[in-house]
């Protein structure tokens, strides 16, 4: 299955963009995992796994 498209040389996106934080975010939610509440300490801070960014599940690789 192919998500989304790219222009004829393969190297920009034309439609349907998955961002690498929301594909973590949706291999976290299979795992069972919040991705939003996951979070681990680093140097005083709590960092998220998919980063600053806010992340949605895509939901159109999901069968």
């Amino acid at each position: 299955t192919t998500i989304g498209g790219s222009d004829d040389f393969g190297f920009n996106v034309i439609e349907d963009e998955v961002p690498v934080y929301d594909l973590h975010a949706t291999i976290l939610h299979l795992l069972g995992l919040n991705p939003d509440r996951l979070s681990f300490r680093f140097q005083g801070l709590d960092q998220k796994l998919i980063g600053v960014n806010p992340a949605k599940i895509v939901t159109k690789i999901l069968a």
